[in-house]
């Protein structure tokens, strides 16, 4: 294994915390749990992005953070610690990997999650949408597509849909989209001439009438023998907008007591525990909140919009792992905003609407790469471009 350990050899009396992926989820990640004390080992293949320059942490450059490279590295890590380390995971690559070789990893590392069936479920939008519907939870309608559905299937449906693999795959997210939006059903039939040799299934499920302010989410660790610590935000924007990922994010008070109620009812039933969270689209027709897909197994890409606002779960599931009694939670004067400035940027380039100001006028604006007391991911991301370009003005040297 090529390993390239960076950053302070010093130990700690606690475990230390092992955070799989350094992009702008682990960054906030491993703020959180330095907020909090804690010492932790960080993995990533690429240490030359922003984030990997937090001073946070140590980094160890590993060669990859998915399958059984991954599960090497895990098992070599662990084996050098004098106290099993506390695993916290950030990709979907890493969670299918771990979650197939939990008997083996939890005899070495800490960390909560329910049996590889359940899993599974939960990561295949198909087995979601199942689970789902047999639960009666209010989710909107929707079909697979292979190239074994009928032509006439999406009769069957309210136009417009949105379309999106039932799994993540590397491939397919190199060249598509998260999502898509298809109002008729031969923009359909395009979408999937275009993605049918890389993606094998497609799920196709009834659009939710709203903007993207009208998404929200219900952050969570579910320990295994005690309430979840929770935490419920609202988007303002996303990237792409519309269909894409989170840019910018603010809590939402208003909607805590109903989104923690329907999360908790869903994750009990099906046997869920760990961190995770169910993503939600208030329907602009009729008020109702819909599931739209949950995360399971990791930390969701806001996950440190929680942790700003008072809520720190990654430090909550360390403490449940370590058997120590769970953090207060603290109650924040005034709310912050959590903004992918990248994606916020591109967002606002492309048109899409920052309702910050009506949805919650008073909050602070708190940037996902920088930090006061660790300013160089922000530095290393403003100043990146200019070191492209003096590369190609001296010839790529």
């Amino acid at each position: 294994m090529r390993a390239e350990l960076q950053g302070d050899e010093t130990t700690s009396a606690l475990p230390v915390a092992v955070v799989a992926g350094l992009d702008v989820n682990g960054l906030g990640v491993v703020r959180s749990l330095a907020s909090a004390g804690v010492n932790t080992l960080i993995l990533e293949t690429d240490l030359s992005t922003p984030a990997a320059a937090t001073r946070f942490g140590r980094k160890l450059k590993v060669p990859a953070l998915s399958g059984n490279d991954f599960i090497e590295s895990l098992l070599r890590i662990a084996a050098g610690m004098e106290q099993k380390p506390v695993l916290f995971l950030t990709q979907e690559g890493s969670v299918e990997t771990v979650a197939a070789a939990q008997a083996e990893l939890s005899q070495y590392y800490r960390f909560t999650m329910p049996s590889h069936d359940i899993m599974a479920t939960l990561l295949n939008k198909a087995g979601f949408q199942r689970a789902a519907e047999e639960m009666h939870s209010a989710i909107p309608r929707s079909i697979n597509l292979n190239r074994n559905t009928p032509t006439d299937a999406i009769s069957a449906l309210r136009l417009p849909c949105v379309v999106k693999p039932l799994t993540k795959e590397e491939a397919y997210s190199a060249k598509f989209k998260k999502a898509y939006k298809v109002a008729s059903r031969e923009e359909l039939v395009q979408l999937w001439q275009m993605v049918k040799d890389v993606a094998d299934e497609m799920i196709v499920q009834e659009w939710i009438e709203g903007s993207d302010s009208d998404v929200y989410f219900c952050l969570q660790y579910r320990p295994r023998s005690s309430p979840a610590i929770s935490f419920v935000g609202r988007k303002i924007c996303q990237w792409p907008p519309l269909v894409g990922g989170t840019a910018s994010c603010v809590p939402a008070p208003a909607a805590r007591d109903e989104l923690v109620e329907v999360t908790d009812a869903f994750f009990q039933r099906i046997g869920f525990v760990g961190l995770g969270s169910m993503e939600y689209k208030r329907d602009t027709r009729d008020g109702r909140f819909y599931m739209v897909e949950p995360t399971v197994g990791r930390t969701d890409y806001q996950e440190e919009v929680a942790t700003l606002n008072g809520v720190n779960i990654p430090y909550a599931a360390y403490c449940a792992e370590i058997s120590r009694p769970l953090p207060r939670l603290d109650t924040i004067a005034q709310s912050r905003i959590w903004r992918d400035s990248i994606s916020y940027q591109k967002a606002r380039t492309a048109g899409a609407a920052d309702p910050a100001s009506e949805i919650s006028p008073n909050a602070k604006i708190v940037d996902a790469y920088f930090r006061v007391d660790d300013p160089m991911p922000f530095l290393h991301l403003k100043l990146e471009p200019l070191a492209r370009r003096m590369r190609r003005m001296l010839g790529g040297s």
